[in-house]
């Protein structure tokens, strides 16, 4: 059975820079989720701060090439405004945190969708969001 895991912009970004600290694990990850059957799903707004990150780091011929690469190789995901919302009331109950409007959202529609998210981040911890491990 084809399971969806939610891809956070860590991981992603990962994939894409060879010299990023989580490249090794982020590529091992996904080989292990392509093995064992499982699809990435990406929300928009998810791929929009990865595709940014990329662009300005790896340069915008990389970055066409990677963008491609991610359309065709994921389940795109938009979110809905009642994700907005629950994101807004994570980022407000977690004031003391630097909580991103990306991850907020993320977590709202891995929650939403009863998914796992692919993340490094320990905020997705913060907001009860199981992790896919």
């Amino acid at each position: 059975m084809n399971r969806h895991i939610l891809a956070d912009t860590g991981p992603l970004y990962a994939l894409a820079d060879p010299s990023d600290r989580y490249h090794g694990r982020a590529q091992e990850e996904l080989d292990r989720l392509i093995a064992a059957g499982e699809s990435v799903a990406i929300t928009y707004l998810t791929l929009a701060e990865a595709y940014t990150l990329v662009l300005r780091r790896l340069g915008t011929a990389y970055s066409h090439q990677w963008l491609k690469q991610v359309i065709d190789g994921s389940m795109l995901v938009n979110p809905e405004p009642r994700d907005f919302l629950r994101a807004f009331d994570a980022i407000q109950t977690f004031k003391d945190q630097s909580v991103t409007i990306f991850d907020a959202v993320a977590a709202a529609v891995g929650y939403r969708l009863g998914l796992p998210v692919w993340t490094y981040d320990r905020q997705f911890d913060l907001m009860k969001i199981k992790r896919w491990t």
